[in-house]
């Protein structure tokens, strides 16, 4: 924890120069402007990291015998001397050693002539001479150069290092996309208006293909409707792989997140979403490496309008012709003429969009004091809970007909929403300097989100979008009225077989470090492309660079998608780098005993938000086991143990507002007996079959985990027989008790068959 506090506390300095691409004019593609990525406010000389010059001791000084010893105090003078020579200043200029460098290399020289008891021989004859009025001070200068190029490799080989960090052609970087005349097909247009349906109709009737997806919900939802058309497709993200064949064959259609886009297999149709994610100042490569690099004989690009000449001008480089198909939306949008002013206004059908987790909060209290229940959808929730709410508010025979959501709701889900109002128009952003900044949305995420609203073949066909306050309603007409932002620029990101030759020249140097002076010397067509940030990169590389890693496995493990705003999974994403630097293998007992499980349901916003970081810890896991399958060995128990937390996270998103309330009440919202009785009950699902997720009296200890359990302890014959007969009389009391244990208004309520139904008797043990 002290290692992740004392990261946070220096990073903010090291953030790299965001672009705003929206403030610039239409793109010039007649021209190239090469960009060197030198830092405004650094020294690239401060990047490279001294090698210590140590002296090699010989049993003989064969210098002294020959010349006699050196007096130390006029060795001193004679350096001294040496290194105030403006011709010497120079002469070490044009050999590569600026300023900063001279002095670092001079003092190591120094420190290196005076403590050493035994020179190299030449160097020791040089000196001696020139002590006895034989030879000139300038003499000295081969062998400054020469301790000087010891101490900086990289003097030797900077030209190497720039040829590497060359980028100016990333297209040449693909020669299977190369070698065949790809199709371009970009399908531009606004939300909902059928754009992706159509290039996914041409992907599900290919022989193969491949869908790129932004999400893993998105890659999903393609995945699902492939085989539900007969379409054999398997779905790959980076913690994710299924097939769609029992055996396991690879099946001609893929549908996957992008970043885990095969650029090496041929397909027949390739279908890339969302394109102007290519601007993403973290992300952006994924789309620039899958549009430069997929082997198929059609592309087809969904996304907005305003990429479309960002992307003629990548297919120039590659000699491909774009084909355009312009798309209207296909239900009507309207601005209503006044805003919502107060939550007393708020309607079925309506979503409430926040752009902060604690606004939320806020507003999904305020509604459901009002006896109106919501569904809440932001990031942090896991895919399957995302889902879960989504699915509520849209069954149109659920009393839940409210949802109260983030910008989250952007894309990735299918919502039937009536209106959409925007409940502030200021979202938090980083500067170019890595600040926090509040900002004013910007036409394309106003777009995105209030195009959301009256979706082709949902119930609202006709989509209305306003605000929650009256002086944001004609800011809102404002950016609405205008076009989407022209994106003029690709993201680019350093490989891991870039970084690796820039290792083998600078071996001393740190991949933080390696990383720095990839991006100073990297050069890029500014016409085109930018190098995305790096900084969340450098940081996984900072915080676990005291742990004895090979570069490779260094590398994939700071490539890891984790959210370093959450101190939880940061502590956790070191410990799995320590656990695997001593090739101990990570596994299910492990991982118990270091996320706290069993799992209980959240009493409060805090429990709920620790539940969600575990979630996270769990995906890494299994991002992990996919890379590192050696030692990441349970990722089926794991992804069971995921399913669950969602099941939990789930129950906890719905009580929401009575989180809230016991997050101000410092009295538990439960006694310590059904609590335990809780803990009981999630230990035991693993005693579950894999698809069904509640207790019968033939699953009750015969499932997967129950000898484990048993081994270890935990759990005894005696222990299963006694909360068998505890489920038996909690099951044929339970209709009951949902009666009497329905006091409070907050609690929703208790579903048939369901344990909690019955307060258990004090005489459950506490495993």
């Amino acid at each position: 924890m002290n290692i992740f506090a004392s990261l946070c506390a220096n990073k903010s300095r090291h953030y790299s120069t965001l672009i705003k691409y929206h403030r610039y004019g239409k793109p010039k593609f007649t021209s190239v402007i090469i960009q060197k990525r030198f830092k405004k406010d650094d020294n690239l000389s401060t990047l490279f990291v001294p090698v210590p010059v140590k002296p090699s001791p010989d049993d003989i000084n064969v210098g002294a015998e020959l010349t006699g010893r050196l007096n130390k105090g006029d060795l001193l003078k004679v350096l001294n001397r040496f290194y105030q020579k403006p011709e010497i200043k120079q002469l070490a200029l044009e050999n590569g050693l600026d300023n900063y460098l001279q002095h670092q290399a001079y003092i190591s020289f120094r420190r290196y002539c005076l403590e050493a008891n035994t020179l190299p021989v030449d160097l020791h004859v040089v000196i001696s001479d020139i002590l006895q009025g034989a030879g000139h001070v300038d003499d000295i200068l081969p062998y400054f150069l020469r301790h000087a190029k010891q101490m900086f490799p990289h003097l030797e080989c900077m030209d190497d290092l720039k040829k590497i960090s060359d980028l100016r052609s990333p297209a040449n970087w693909y020669p299977e996309a190369r070698a065949i005349n790809r199709k371009i097909i970009f399908h531009a247009g606004p939300t909902n208006s059928g754009k992706t349906y159509h290039a996914l109709e041409k992907y599900l009737s290919s022989n193969s293909g491949v869908y790129c997806g932004p999400l893993k919900l998105l890659a999903t939802e393609v995945y699902r409707k492939a085989n539900e058309r007969g379409t054999p497709c398997d779905l790959v993200t980076g913690e994710e792989r299924k097939f769609a064949d029992e055996k396991n064959e690879p099946s001609k259609h893929v549908s996957c997140t992008v970043e885990m886009a095969n650029v090496n297999t041929p397909y027949d149709v390739a279908v890339i979403d969302e394109i102007q994610m290519m601007k993403d100042p973290s992300r952006g490569w994924a789309w620039t490496r899958a549009l430069l690099g997929l082997v198929a004989n059609e592309i087809h690009i969904c996304g907005e309008e305003g990429t479309v000449d960002l992307v003629k001008g990548l297919m120039i480089t590659t000699g491909e012709d774009v084909q355009v198909c312009r798309y209207k939306r296909l239900t009507e949008l309207t601005i209503e003429n006044s805003a919502v002013c107060t939550l007393d206004n708020i309607m079925p059908g309506d979503c409430i969009v926040c752009f902060s987790k604690n606004d939320v909060y806020t507003v999904s209290r305020g509604i459901e004091s009002r006896g109106v229940e919501v569904a809440v959808i932001y990031g942090g929730l896991p895919p399957n809970t995302k889902l879960a709410q989504a699915q509520k508010f849209n069954d149109p025979k659920n009393s839940c007909n409210v949802l109260v959501a983030t910008d989250a709701i952007g894309m990735g889900l299918n919502l039937s929403i009536r209106r959409v109002i925007f409940y502030s128009l200021i979202k938090p952003t980083l500067n170019e300097k890595g600040e926090k900044e509040m900002d004013t949305i910007s036409v394309s995420q106003a777009l995105q989100i209030a195009g959301r609203a009256g979706r082709y073949g949902t119930e609202y066909e006709k989509g209305c979008v306003t605000t929650f306050k009256p002086q944001d309603l004609p800011t809102l007409r404002n950016i609405l009225s205008e076009k989407p932002e022209p994106i003029l620029k690709a993201g680019l990101h350093p490989t891991a077989d870039q970084i690796e030759l820039y290792a083998y020249h600078l071996p001393n140097s740190t991949l933080s470090n390696l990383v720095d002076i990839f991006i100073s010397l990297s050069t890029v067509d500014d016409s085109l492309y930018f190098m995305c940030n790096i900084e969340d990169f450098k940081f996984l590389a900072d915080m676990i660079q005291h742990v004895p890693l090979p570069l490779r496995a260094r590398y994939v493990f700071c490539c890891a998608p984790i959210n370093r705003k959450m101190p939880f999974v940061c502590t956790m994403f070191l410990k799995y780098a320590r656990q695997y630097s001593k090739n101990e293998s990570i596994t299910f007992d492990w991982l118990c005993k270091h996320i706290g499980w069993p799992f209980t349901i959240p009493k409060t916003i805090i429990d709920l938000v620790h539940l969600e970081a575990v979630f996270d810890v769990l995906d890494l896991y299994l991002w992990f086991s996919y890379r590192f399958s050696d030692l990441f060995l349970e990722a089926n128990l794991v992804r069971d143990m995921q399913s669950e937390l969602d099941d939990i996270i789930e129950q906890g998103v719905v009580q929401i507002t009575r989180l809230l309330k016991n997050s101000e009440s410092s009295s538990p919202s439960s006694d310590s007996i059904e609590e335990e009785f809780n803990v009981a009950r999630h230990k035991h699902n693993y005693l579950r079959g894999s698809d069904q997720r509640n207790f019968n009296k033939n699953q009750l200890g015969k499932g997967r985990l129950t000898e484990r359990l048993l081994a270890q302890g935990l759990l005894t014959p005696n222990m299963l027989d006694e909360l068998q007969k505890e489920w038996d009389k909690s099951k044929n009391k339970n209709e009951d008790n949902i009666e009497s244990d329905d006091d409070n208004d907050d609690d929703p309520p208790p579903k048939p068959n369901h344990p909690n139904n019955k307060k258990p008797r004090r005489r459950i043990r506490k495993y």
